[in-house]
């Protein structure tokens, strides 16, 4: 749709007349669009695609008839950038325009209207000429890519982050039908986790892209607007008649972020108050905490320490379920929260008392201080490596006892106490060399546990690098690249092992192994193969 366009003379404002010499000119694209800034814009920002902006315009046909002005109107005309809703040229040139911004945008006849024209003002192939002004626009935003939920921000929210996920909002919010009736609201504001889903899709959708505090207007679709029961299914009943769009005002009050602290789902921990700083415990931290421990009823089972008196212990020393020992390492100074363990991760006297009858755990936590331990590059050497011995230690206990991911923890931090060995004497060097070596094995056992085997391979590697003839390194590497079906590698590494130590009898059952393994993928390709072949034919 074009802009009107008119015969009136009278109202033609003489600045689209004579275009001032002194004034900033550019070129805009490559089709001959020019731009002269009148005078320049308040802020930094321009328009998106889609925004629906405001504008004051005169204009005119270059040599020829004047067209409407919008000074003329109480109100400012209206279009939605990029849409179509105007010639090319305005579209164009207006997408980069500032607020408040005032500009004389010089069209070409291929980005107005062309060798047609628009009779009778507008000759075939008219240059058009126009004094705009840019008064403001309203983001408006296609948040799924197919026009099924756009969002109108009607206010502008606070900092940068939006929500997540796994976080739960607390939103005030009114729907409406097409035919104008009010559906549902809630005044008083309504909580709920963003993968929940609350009223429709198109609300967890839409809560995704909102700042704190920011206000909003979405235009739904039915496909993103009907409306769900408690247990998945559309459910519009009388609410939602068929086919019917919806309109819903929406206000993002907060938000407290939900995280996933394990990666597999099973630990979460909700901050309710957010910290101080940026620092967070590490293993080995003296952390002082009160927590009260809860049953999906409520029931509390467990209360540790108090705000004057706080409850004290080591990180990743077992004093604690692995679950919440994990969730208070991701907590700063301060910091209050609500964390949800999963059987897998309490310890054995927890699940034989309380899971029988609850899936889940839930800890209300403060982490009141904390003070981290000694930093390696403060110690003595001899320091070092006593403080290397005893972790490794620590690891090879907890690997016995299948906690492989504590295990893991314990080896790292180990080799990193002893990798610097700057100040280390030629026998200190000696041992700091070996117990670094038996850390990335040892950790690289922890990772084939762990399914991480991409870092098993890059722990082996180290190892290797150093000791070229390891025969430990070279096997357990064989076994990562085996997972990630890197045949050629493993089998590489295998006969590297084997002839270092041909009587090696993990190192023969890998290889054993690694056969089986290429003939099914040869089987494979060949089934693969002859399926293209029968295709072809």
């Amino acid at each position: 749709m074009a802009i009107s366009i008119s015969s009136s003379k009278s109202h033609l404002n003489n600045e689209t007349k004579t275009i001032n010499s002194e004034s900033l000119e550019r070129e805009i694209g490559d089709q001959g669009l020019r731009k002269q800034i009148l005078k320049r814009g308040t802020s930094w920002q321009t328009p998106f695609p889609g925004d629906e902006v405001e504008v004051h315009f005169s204009g005119h046909v270059d040599g020829g008839a004047c067209l409407d002005l919008s000074h003329d109107e109480e109100t400012p005309f209206r279009f939605k950038l990029g849409q179509g809703e105007v010639i090319k040229g305005w579209d164009e040139g207006v997408a980069t325009m500032k607020k408040g911004e005032r500009a004389i945008l010089i069209i070409p006849p291929s980005l107005a209207y062309g060798e047609a024209g628009s009779p009778p003002l507008i000759p075939p192939n008219s240059t058009l000429v126009f004094n705009i002004e840019l008064l403001s626009w309203t983001t408006i935003r296609d948040i799924t890519g197919d026009g099924g939920i756009l969002k109108k921000v009607i206010k502008e929210g606070e900092g940068w982050a939006t929500p997540r996920d796994n976080d739960e909002v607390f939103v005030k919010y009114e729907a409406w039908l097409e035919n104008g009736t009010l559906t549902s609201e809630s005044k008083e504001g309504v909580e709920f986790q963003i993968n929940d889903g609350y009223l429709c899709p198109a609300m967890s959708k839409a809560v995704k892209t909102m700042r704190k505090g920011e206000k909003a207007e979405l235009a739904v679709k039915f496909s993103y607007g009907f409306i769900e029961d408690g247990y998945g299914t559309t459910n519009t009943g009388n609410v939602v008649p068929s086919n019917s769009n919806l309109t819903i005002r929406v206000e993002l009050l907060s938000w407290k972020s939900v995280i996933n602290i394990t990666g597999d789902g099973k630990v979460f921990k909700k901050i309710t108050k957010v910290g101080e700083g940026f620092d967070r415990p590490g293993e080995g931290s003296l952390v002082k905490v009160m927590y009260i421990g809860k049953l999906e009823d409520g029931t509390i089972f467990e209360r540790k320490g108090s705000d004057e008196e706080p409850y004290e212990f080591l990180t990743l020393e077992e004093n604690i379920n692995e679950g919440l020992d994990r969730a208070i390492m991701t907590m700063k100074k301060g910091e209050q929260a609500i964390v949800t363990v999963n059987e897998e991760y309490l310890c054995s006297r927890e699940v034989s008392e309380f899971v029988a009858a609850n899936s889940v755990l839930y800890y209300e936590v403060h982490l009141i201080d904390f003070t981290k331990e000694k930093p390696f590059w403060k110690m003595e050497s001899k320091e070092k490596i006593e403080a290397c011995e005893r972790k490794k230690h620590d690891g090879n206990l907890l690997f016995r006892a299948g906690k492989f991911w504590r295990a893991s923890k314990k080896y790292e931090k180990a080799a990193k106490i002893v990798e610097f060995d700057h100040s280390f004497t030629d026998d200190e060097k000696h041992t700091a060399n070996d117990l670094r070596l038996s850390c990335y094995l040892n950790n690289a056992a922890c990772k084939l546990k762990l399914e991480e085997y991409s870092e098993a391979s890059r722990l082996c590697t180290k190892v290797i690098e150093l000791d070229p003839s390891n025969v430990k390194a070279l096997f357990r590497r064989s076994q990562a690249y085996m997972k990630t079906s890197e045949l050629e590698k493993a089998e590489a590494d295998l006969k590297r092992a084997l002839a270092i130590d041909p009587n090696n009898k993990d190192v023969k059952l890998g290889h054993k192994e690694l056969k089986e393994k290429q003939r099914d993928y040869a089987k494979f390709q060949a089934e693969i193969f002859s399926a293209m072949v029968s295709k072809m034919g």
